[in-house]
Order: C-alpha cells, then sequence, then structure tokens
C-alpha cells in the first residue's frame, strides 16, 4: 500500500455564534482538510485550523505548504508516519499545520489499514471517558452568566473564561461573578489569549484572588516568560498556563524552569501532530505538569476526534479537553464525534473513528489561489 494522492481541500464552516477572544472574534471557522488515498483505494484524513496569531498559518499558507511537501510523500507507505516526518522537515522547515494535517490523515489511513483505533497506533488508552472544558466567551457580563447556568445544568464540570477581552478590573468582574454562579467543585479557569500586559494580568490575578478560579492561561504575551512568571508569583491558588507560547518540547520545558507555567494547553497545528502531542504529553507528566488537550476555535470533528485519541493515551488531562466542533452549525461528517454533555467517550473504530462526508466537504469548500511546486 502506498500514497497515490493528497489533496489540501481548504473549506469555511459556519459558528453557531461568534467566539470572542484577546484579539481576534471568530465569525467563521477556516480550516484545511488533507484527503489522502492509497493506490489500494483507502482514504485518510487530516485537518489543520488557519491560526495567523498563533502559528503563522492562513488557509493559503497551509494549502501551499500541503502541496509543496506532497512530492516528497507520494509513493511511500502511509504507515511508515515516522518516515513521513522525517521527508517532510527535510523538504520544508516549520509549517507545523499543514504537517500536524498530513500527519492526521496518516495515522487515519494506519489505523484504518490495521483495524485499530488510532489510540491503540499512539499508545496504551489510559481512559475511556474524558471531561470536557466547556468555553464561557464574549464579554457580555449577562450573557456569559446565563450562559454559566446553562452549561453548569448541563453537567459540565470543567470551564474556561475568556478574559483579556475588556480591562483587567472589568473581566476580573465578571470572572468573580461567574464563579459565584458555578460555585465550589469544579475546575475553572481563564484565558487571556495574551490579551494583557504584564501590569494588567497581575491586576487581573489579584482581584480575582480566592474566587475559585484554578489556571489562568497565557495572561500575557507568549514570548514573555518573565512576565508569566512575574503573574505566577500573584496567588499560588491560580496556577499559569502556557498555550500560545508552547510550540516545541523545549517550550515546555523552559515554561517549568523559570516557573512561568505548572500546566499548558497542547495542540496538533502547534507541535506538528498528534505523534508530538503525546510526545509532550508524556514530558508534562515527568515534569509534574498539568494538561488540557485542545483544538483551535472551530475545528471539525476530524481534528477533534484526532484530539480526543491523544487525550486517551496521555498520562493526564487535568485541565480536560477542549473540543471545539461543537461550537459549529456545520460539521463535514454526517456523525460528528459524539459529547454526551459535560463529557465524551474515547473512539474505538478503525482510523480517526469518524466518517466524513465528501458532499458535505464540498459544500464547504473554498477555492485558494495557489502554486503547485509539488
Amino acid at each position: 500500500m502506498n500514497i497515490k494522492s493528497i489533496e489540501p481541500i481548504a473549506i469555511s464552516l459556519p459558528m453557531l455564534k461568534p467566539v470572542i477572544m484577546a484579539g481576534e472574534e471568530v465569525t467563521r471557522a477556516d480550516n484545511v482538510l488533507v484527503r489522502i488515498e492509497t493506490d489500494d483505494g483507502l482514504v485518510g484524513w487530516g485537518e489543520a485550523a488557519s491560526a495567523p496569531v498563533m502559528t503563522g498559518d492562513t488557509l493559503e499558507s497551509i494549502v501551499s505548504a500541503v502541496h509543496y511537501l506532497s512530492s516528497v510523500l507520494r509513493g511511500r507507505d502511509p504507515t511508515d508516519i515516522t518516515g513521513a516526518h522525517g521527508a517532510m522537515d527535510g523538504r520544508m522547515y516549520g509549517n507545523h499545520g499543514a504537517k500536524a494535517a498530513i500527519e492526521i490523515a496518516l495515522y487515519d489511513l494506519a489505523g484504518k489499514a490495521a483495524n485499530k483505533p488510532v489510540h491503540a497506533l499512539l499508545g496504551i488508552k489510559k481512559r475511556s471517558r474524558m471531561p470536557l472544558l466547556a468555553v464561557v466567551g464574549g464579554g457580555d457580563f449577562d450573557g456569559d452568566l446565563r450562559d454559566a447556568e446553562k452549561k453548569k445544568a448541563a453537567g459540565f464540570t470543567a470551564y474556561k473564561i475568556k478574559v483579556g477581552i475588556d480591562s483587567a478590573a472589568k473581566d476580573a468582574a465578571r470572572t468573580r461573578a461567574i464563579c459565584e454562579v458555578l460555585g465550589p467543585g469544579l475546575l475553572i479557569s481563564a484565558d487571556a489569549n495574551q490579551g494583557f500586559s504584564v501590569e494588567e494580568a497581575i491586576a487581573y490575578a489579584r482581584a480575582v484572588s480566592g474566587c475559585g478560579l484554578d489556571f489562568f492561561e497565557q495572561p500575557v504575551m507568549a514570548d514573555n516568560l518573565s512576565g508569566m512568571a512575574a503573574v505566577a508569583a500573584v496567588d499560588a491558588r491560580i496556577a499559569i498556563g502556557a498555550d500560545e507560547g508552547i510550540h516545541a518540547l523545549d517550550d515546555i520545558r523552559r515554561h517549568h524552569e523559570r516557573h512561568a507555567a505548572r500546566g499548558v494547553s497542547l495542540k496538533a497545528i502547534k507541535l506538528g501532530g498528534i505523534g508530538a502531542v503525546v510526545k509532550a504529553g508524556q514530558l508534562c507528566g515527568d515534569l509534574g505538569m498539568s494538561v488540557n488537550i485542545s483544538c483551535k476555535t472551530g475545528e471539525s470533528s476530524v481534528a477533534c476526534a484526532a484530539a480526543l485519541h491523544v487525550a486517551a493515551v496521555i498520562p493526564n488531562i487535568d485541565w480536560g479537553l477542549t473540543l471545539t466542533h461543537t461550537s459549529l452549525g456545520a460539521d463535514i461528517t454526517g456523525h460528528p464525534v459524539p459529547t454526551l454533555s459535560s463529557h465524551t467517550d474515547a473512539l474505538d473504530r478503525p482510523g480517526l473513528g469518524v466518517e466524513v462526508d465528501e458532499d458535505r466537504v464540498h459544500r464547504h469548500r473554498v477555492r485558494i489561489a495557489s502554486r503547485d511546486v509539488a
């Protein structure tokens, strides 16, 4: 079995409602699917979201990178994923989004070929049921309180409040009110998406001290580890998490060594694939750091299934699992990854365990002008 074709497909999916975060409002989800077909007709699917602020990737750059990488992959055994990574890295530096989408499609193929779920190829399944992290965000005080009440009634046990949207004082007041609505015994976090200055982040951390916030994600710019450490020193009860600052295993080590973070949010598009996310999760386990496995806002059931397989095998997901296909107005699978209110179960079907509907893909496809350089 060898790779016959690799096709990047840009899609734009509607959101149920806009997602507002620091520096960005997501009204549509712009992603790239990768369709890999073998010479015996087997098809695997991968996905990466455009994320200019987080990874530097756009729809156009991911599509072009997949085209550029395809020449060193065609004709290869799709189950040799380590070899494929070596070939891609030798052909092109960086471009983790494109490489992640290709790798996910290869894992889908390898799992289907072996009649095994992807998690069985990644490691030993450590959990079958995983708590979902519910996002509360929009910056609207009353609307966020209603949203928190609704999600608590649905049984969610883990939450992320989007901050860095308004002033530190207003965001802190909204956070305290949401924590009061949610009450004790739940995992509650806040995510600034780099939206605060160090001074604002410190002011926010002081203002929410004692309200029940468990961790505060990416309070300042990703490269400002001294600023992260300064915010971490405000209140030991509030752990600091890193997201946009984690693109390699060495980033995790640096945050740990400099007391800049006690946990991380791991995404395939930042690290270059789900295999790298598993290695990062294992490193975090060795270092005693907490982990949130996450998809970029608006990724479909393809990327969410891949994240779910990772979450099933890494040492800990103390900070929950963030699946974002539930925020979409339309998915590209006939049967999206199932979620049972507050949690989801491991997918045990072969490959990713989701079936892509190519008619739906065609319906949401957008044409991208790119030069085929492969």
